[in-house]
């Protein structure tokens, strides 16, 4: 795969690791990751706000994505493993975020995550990975976080 969008948002950090191997696994040699740090409004101006970001500023979604915290761990990862990357930020619902970003990128495959949910669950409130999977025109890789049992138990001694 020569581009891969790497999509997450706040409730991805628990399973950030295994999105980022998952991405890195897949991947060409000379392929591109996609970060992609989709916002909801109410986060996006509260970082904007705790970053003392004027609105007139000029500043893009892409820029507050490059600050996050989370973006630059990622960052500094791929730096050392020496994959290529770039890094977009977007604002507003996240799967129609992902749909776009990922024409806009012309990716080759997008990696989200998500977590089990009940029918019920999926019924009442909806699933962005369950949307993108569904509306995507390219392939999707769903990446679920391992349990801290599991993660115990694969731990190395």
């Amino acid at each position: 795969m020569n581009t891969v969008l790497l999509a997450f948002g706040p409730k991805d950090e628990q399973r950030i690791d295994e999105l980022l191997d998952t991405a890195t696994s897949i991947v060409d040699a000379d392929g591109t990751i996609v970060l992609l740090h989709v916002f909801d409004r109410e986060q996006y101006d509260a970082i904007s706000t705790k970053l003392n970001i004027d609105d007139n500023a000029g500043v893009t979604a892409d820029d507050v994505a490059r600050r996050a915290r989370v973006v630059r761990e990622l960052a500094d990862r791929l730096d050392r493993a020496g994959v290529d990357y770039v890094v977009r930020g977007a604002i507003g619902e996240t799967s129609d975020a992902i749909l776009r970003q990922s024409e806009a990128d012309d990716a080759d495959l997008i990696v989200v995550g998500g977590r089990s949910r009940s029918a019920t669950g999926k019924a009442l409130f909806g699933s962005t990975a369950q949307k993108v999977l569904v509306e995507a025109d390219r392939p999707v890789t769903f990446v679920k976080a391992r349990s801290e049992t599991m993660k115990k138990v694969t731990a190395p001694a």
